[in-house]
């Protein structure tokens, strides 16, 4: 009865073994990649950042990327309470992003809905290896109308 029961276990371990095994081998070759960028605030509209101007939370922005096999992807991110938005995928390596087009969709605050000059979109090809983010200029909003304070 004992000798079954080490036999079961044995049994069970190599199973385990087994399971971990081909879990860290179709890990090679594997490949992550980040984008993230802010969305703020430009409140006198004047392209500098002051102590009036504040990040965005829930703008929403649009990462389209094609990957080296051709694929085109397109992922939809909202910023967090620090204005960030963050895009993450892993995928094979032979399908990593070859090139990427960010771009500002909308901002849901209810004064600053205008998109800052400049703040169209940027295009950039991703080189990074596994592991690594790229930054994406900050995209700026102003208000339609600009408060008496800034003029």
């Amino acid at each position: 009865m004992e000798a079954q029961t080490m036999k079961k276990e044995l049994a069970v371990a190599v199973a385990v073994a087994l399971v971990l095994f081909t879990v860290l081998i179709s890990g090679v070759g594997a490949w992550t990649g980040e984008i993230h960028g802010r969305v703020v605030c430009d409140v006198c509209g004047d392209s500098a950042v002051g102590p009036e101007d504040h990040v965005l939370e829930g703008a929403e922005v649009a990462v389209l990327c094609i990957t080296k096999s051709g694929e085109v992807l397109n992922y939809q991110a909202f910023t967090n309470d620090k204005g960030v938005y963050t895009v993450a995928e892993t995928m094979p390596e032979s399908d990593r992003w070859d090139a990427c087009l960010a771009r500002p969709i909308s901002s849901f605050h209810e004064h600053c809905t205008h998109l800052g000059g400049g703040s169209s979109g940027v295009k950039f090809t991703y080189s990074h290896p596994s592991g690594y983010s790229h930054t994406v200029k900050t995209f700026v909003y102003q208000p339609a109308i600009v408060p008496a304070y800034c003029i």
